[in-house]
């Protein structure tokens, strides 16, 4: 019983000593990617897209509604197939317009690749940033303290925020 209790002793022992010899640090990726002024950019130009690509659909939402309302003021002097034919074109369009949205703002659209194209390189240079910046000080985790909302505390000390910019050349 005793060698029990001892060999669970020494494997508490060891393992807690194995958790405090880990190294952590923290980065707040919203401090370093609003030093960067090409994330800036590209930020500026995804937004002056995104506003076009919402107008052009902003604009084919009310030529739909303009049909709807002359199609209602005119559907008691309408005959059956015209009825029809007017409520087809009608959906016609309301489906031109969810492919248009789809086209410009969907999971895989015009959007997106853009963001792709020109965030997704910064984002990935930051990562290769601090990665080599935690093998080279022997990190074993680095969170993201602006991602990370479960952290109430966190000592300045252990940020690398600065480091990674400078780093980047920043």
């Amino acid at each position: 019983m005793k060698k029990i209790v001892l060999l669970i002793s020494m494997f508490l022992t060891l393992s807690l000593g194995n958790i405090l010899a880990q190294q952590y640090a923290l980065i707040d990726m919203e401090y370093i990617l609003n030093r960067i002024p090409s994330f800036e950019n590209a930020n500026e130009q995804i937004e002056n897209l995104s506003k076009q690509w919402q107008s052009i659909v902003d604009k084919e939402v009310e030529e739909v509604n303009a049909l709807y309302k002359k199609y209602q003021a005119d559907l008691s002097l309408l005959t059956g197939a015209e009825k029809t034919k007017r409520e087809n074109e009608i959906v016609a369009k309301e489906n031109a317009i969810q492919e248009l949205r789809n086209k410009y703002f969907g999971s895989q659209g015009e959007l997106f690749q853009q963001q792709e194209k020109l965030i997704k390189p910064i984002q990935d240079n930051i990562y290769e940033t601090v990665k080599n910046i935690s093998i080279d000080n022997g990190y074993s985790m680095v969170i993201d303290r602006a991602s990370a909302t479960s952290i109430i505390f966190a000592s300045p000390a252990i940020d690398i925020s600065d480091e990674v910019l400078l780093r980047l050349g920043y």
